[in-house]
């Protein structure tokens, strides 16, 4: 089964220094029915002014995972980590028993793009933990590259919880394959371009999809396309 979800459908924020859009409810207006997919809690596609941010605040008990699309964030946190981070990489906290960090644009002049997923982990109370990935983006190019797994494959973020984060850049007229095991779910969402599941469903820019007992996935960009898919339990 495969749910298409609209750009238009999400909740839409703009605070002036932040503007942003949510595929699940989180704070006002809220939504029972849409809290989270499986595992899946927050999926909020920021854009931040340059030079604003979230001030220090506090989580505890969930993955917090930051994919950068433009620009640069600065993380800091009461672990004593200070990290600047930009597209081909990828951020991971997990806040744990307890963290408390503030999120900043880095830049003075361009605005910051991403997109901040949070999860739940697989078992609450774990020590806090922060930690960024590299990536190659030349990878991309028709292939789903993973970034962050349960276990760090191929110096991927290490995420406390049975998920994969893939990325993947396909070129117009080519297509991806990807097998579902049985009780699993898939997150996807496009963030450029236009792509085509299973000669079926279209996904336009900022569309999504909730997937699941779907055995047999096929992603086909009927433009050049940038998405995100997640492998859910």
């Amino acid at each position: 089964m495969i749910q298409v979800y609209p750009a238009s459908s999400r909740v839409s924020i703009d605070l002036g220094w932040l503007k942003g859009a949510r595929s699940f409810s989180f704070g006002e207006p809220f939504d029972p029915e849409n809290t989270s997919f499986g595992v899946m809690r927050v999926c909020n596609d920021d854009e931040v002014a340059p030079g604003r941010g979230f001030g220090p605040h506090p989580h505890s008990d969930m993955e917090i995972v930051s994919v950068v699309l433009g620009g640069q964030i600065k993380h800091e946190d009461n672990l004593g980590n200070t990290e600047v981070t930009s597209y081909g990489q990828v951020q991971r906290m997990s806040a744990g028993t307890g963290v408390i960090h503030a999120e900043y644009n880095a830049s003075d002049t361009e605005a910051l793009r991403l997109l901040q997923l949070w999860f739940m982990p697989r078992e609450r109370g774990l020590p806090p933990s922060y930690e960024t990935a590299d990536y190659d983006p030349a990878q991309l190019i028709n292939a789903l590259l993973p970034v962050v797994t349960p276990n760090g494959e191929g110096r991927t973020a290490i995420i406390h919880q049975d998920m994969t984060l893939y990325l993947s850049r396909t070129e117009q007229g080519k297509s991806i394959s990807f097998r579902q095991e049985a009780g699993r779910r898939i997150f996807l969402f496009v963030i450029e371009g236009q792509v085509v599941l299973n000669e079926a469903e279209t996904l336009a820019a900022r569309d999504t999809a909730r997937i699941a007992d779907t055995p047999e996935l096929a992603i086909r960009a009927s433009e050049d396309s940038f998405f995100m898919l997640i492998d859910l339990p």
